[in-house]
């Protein structure tokens, strides 16, 4: 294969000809003794970032683990050599990002992107590779993948905005909750002194009820804003999931919809909140009942996985944890709600606050986990919670 680039001898080195065939690279000679092809493809592979090069005519001549890894790509020596636009078809921003190395002027440096594909954010810098003439051989694209920093920044902007509404909800709240009871005391009263209209009793009723809702809306508003306060132990997921099917029976109609449960007895534990787990899955499968009106399937899976972390300061390593899925076969959300489906007081319900996932987002991100929606107009609706087995003082994954 041609060589892409050449690293300059250093002051002192033996005049030695290059060695060539390290992925497009060139060895040289210097003071501290002969760098090896092997050299090379060890540094590269050994690199915590990905690295990924092209010759100017367009074929792939670098390609390390974790490149691979990141475009969520099986590790295939023969791409060596290929067509990159051919080898990086299901990436088609990648594509255009390096096609744009012998277009522009001035390239990206530090600039950051969202695969589409995969929906990993990566931060890249691209550069041309020049041979000892100056001419532009290739062109050399390192990145690193920035999504669990995106997931964290996230994180901290969705905490300065709870700070700012539960500063105001609160106060709201509190000024909310007298007048309410008051209203749902003095309809109780007021129908003691009616008994004898019908009529008047339906009306007084509807009062009582209606505020009984505002007053729902209230404490669920107070419970979105208040900070999550855990009160962590060894907890069984599969226990957790158990009483989760049981409290969504207890709190919304099911009609004839069938509840599939796949959850191994074995599971590993995680450090977790109870009390408040069964909340998040509640949440989910009552969301999943009302989605379908009483016709359909929910199913209810759970299994380990091993995740790797991203090589940071805190030099995290890989760790083990636990996927549940919660699925249902109902009318699915359209793609322009999907991105918002989480968001707080966003609701497509006649009555709804549109808090309640936005409280299970809040706690599976108490809880150092993510939730991941994936849904389609006909396709069903599948909610994935993705939780570690060491739990928040422990450590954690991309």
């Amino acid at each position: 294969m041609p060589s892409s680039s050449a690293i300059a001898p250093v002051s002192g080195a033996q005049d030695r000809p290059p060695l060539h065939g390290v992925a497009g690279f060139e060895a040289v000679t210097t003071t501290s003794g002969d760098l090896d092809d092997a050299f090379f493809r060890q540094m590269v592979s050994s690199m915590r970032n990905g690295v990924l090069a092209i010759t100017r005519e367009g074929a792939v001549a670098v390609m390390n683990a974790e490149a691979y890894r990141i475009f969520g790509l099986r590790p295939d020596p023969s791409n060596l050599g290929r067509a990159y636009a051919d080898v990086l078809r299901m990436h088609p921003d990648i594509v255009r990002v390096l096609a744009s190395a012998f277009e522009l002027s001035h390239l990206p440096n530090r600039q950051e992107l969202r695969l589409k594909a995969t929906g990993k954010v990566i931060g890249y810098t691209l550069s041309q590779v020049r041979d000892e003439d100056q001419a532009v051989t290739g062109a050399a694209l390192f990145f690193k993948d920035l999504t669990r920093v995106e997931q964290l920044e996230e994180r901290e902007r969705l905490r300065d905005r709870l700070a700012t509404l539960g500063e105001m909800a609160a106060s709201m709240a509190h000024e909310l909750k007298n007048p309410l009871a008051g209203i749902e005391v003095m309809a109780g009263l007021l129908r003691r002194k009616v008994p004898d209209s019908p009529d008047a009793q339906s009306l007084v009723t509807d009062i009582i009820n209606e505020a009984k809702l505002a007053n729902a809306t209230v404490v669920e508003v107070l419970d979105y804003v208040r900070p999550v306060r855990l009160e962590t132990e060894r907890t069984s997921l599969t226990s957790v999931l158990h009483d989760a099917v049981t409290m969504a029976d207890g709190k919304a109609r099911r009609g004839a919809i069938g509840v599939d449960l796949a959850v191994p007895e074995d599971l590993p534990q995680i450090h977790g909140d109870h009390r408040q787990l069964c909340q998040v899955f509640t949440n989910l499968v009552i969301n999943a009942f009302e989605a379908m009106n009483g016709r359909g399937r929910v199913a209810i899976a759970a299994h380990t996985a091993s995740i790797e972390v991203e090589h940071g300061a805190h030099g995290e390593a890989p760790g083990t944890v636990i996927v549940v899925d919660v699925s249902d076969d109902g009318p699915g959300v359209p793609p322009e709600l999907a991105d918002r489906i989480f968001n707080p007081f966003f609701t497509t319900k006649a009555q709804g606050s549109g808090l309640g996932l936005a409280i299970v987002r809040k706690i599976v991100d108490a809880h150092d986990g993510r939730i991941d929606l994936r849904s389609a107009p006909g396709e069903g609706t599948r909610f994935t919670v993705t939780l570690p087995v060491t739990g928040s003082d422990g450590q954690w994954f991309t």
